[in-house]
């Protein structure tokens, strides 16, 4: 039973988990929306708001905790600069997942879309 278990497995060990999500984020911050299977982009919801949460701390500690998972300065930058100033006045759920009505070919796994909510731009 899995009964107080809060991370999906998705199938891998933890080493390999960790860096699917660390690459996951990197691409989500990067083109700020991407297409993954829908219990990937559930996982990385967690992981992307709280990387939104430590760019609306704007603090040396956050940038590294953002480095930290990112591993790259321009990404960092772009969450600070650009991303976290958007969600100033909301609070909590940064990203927005869309399910697709239609499965993958290959496999049939169903497919989502996972990307910055845009409630803030627009009011």
């Amino acid at each position: 039973m899995r009964h107080k278990k809060r991370e999906r497995k998705l199938g891998r060990t933890w080493e390999h988990r960790k860096a699917l999500l660390r690459n996951l984020a990197k691409s989500l911050v990067e083109q700020e929306r991407i297409k993954t299977t829908e219990a990937k982009a559930k996982e990385l919801r967690r992981v992307a708001d709280r990387l939104v949460n430590y760019g609306l701390q704007d603090t040396v500690h956050a940038r590294r905790n953002a480095y930290k998972l990112l591993e790259n300065r321009t990404l960092v930058k772009k969450l600070f600069e650009e991303i976290a100033p958007r969600f100033q006045e909301v609070q909590g759920g940064y990203t927005r997942v869309v399910k697709t009505p239609y499965p993958r070919k290959g496999d049939g796994t169903y497919l989502a879309i996972v990307e910055f909510s845009r409630n803030s731009q627009q009011e």
